[in-house]
């Protein structure tokens, strides 16, 4: 049997380690994972799925500021007095409503309640879609809110113009909700005060 022409393990100087060489070991390893993790690459296209890729989430609710109102104001000008956001057509986007009625120095002026979507281009203006309740009904809309898909408001109103305009002695719980292309409203007036 010939010798071997390696040198005897016993004798290479990497085989006698000691703690320090192992926690520099361990140091160097746990640093070249973390760097490797910090540096993955992403999928690749072929392999990428559209799922894999993040979705759009939904586009901020419309501004009710800044709209062209249908609204005669005799060239006073108007006021946002209410303005909820929710999603009313079921497209994932949230639609804005607004309660908007003329300033006036004195009495409540009638609102009008309008549905709002984004304007287009992107950046324009938010653009009136809806009339829900027009002013020349002389409405008056207290609690208001949007929630479950529907807009929900408060109507005060008049039972015949001999009512003085300060006392309003009708009211309705009405909503609005959105089937077939149009918004369908369903309320019923409460009964009348003395």
């Amino acid at each position: 049997m010939q010798p071997s022409a390696a040198p005897d393990l016993a004798d290479l100087a990497h085989t006698h380690a000691r703690p320090a060489h192992w926690l520099a070991t361990a140091t160097a390893t746990a640093a070249v994972v973390a760097l490797a993790g910090l540096l993955q690459p992403g999928p690749a296209g072929a392999t990428a799925t559209p799922a894999a890729a993040a979705a759009p989430g939904p586009a901020p609710a419309p501004e009710a500021t800044g709209a062209a109102y249908p609204l005669d104001c005799a060239g006073a000008p108007h006021k946002v007095a209410k303005r909820a956001s929710g999603d009313l057509d079921g497209d994932g986007n949230p639609e804005t409503v607004a309660v908007v009625h003329c300033e006036a120095g004195s009495g409540t002026p009638p609102s009008g309640v309008y549905v709002l979507t984004r304007g287009k281009p992107a950046g324009a203006p938010a653009r009136v879609v809806a009339t829900l309740v027009a002013p020349e009904l002389l409405k008056t809309v207290t609690a208001f809110s949007v929630h479950d898909g529907a807009v929900h408001a408060t109507l005060l109103g008049y039972s015949s113009p001999d009512v003085p305009s300060c006392c309003p002695d009708e009211k309705e719980q009405v909503s609005w909700h959105w089937k077939g292309g149009a918004f369908v409203r369903a309320g019923q007036p409460e009964a009348r005060g003395a």
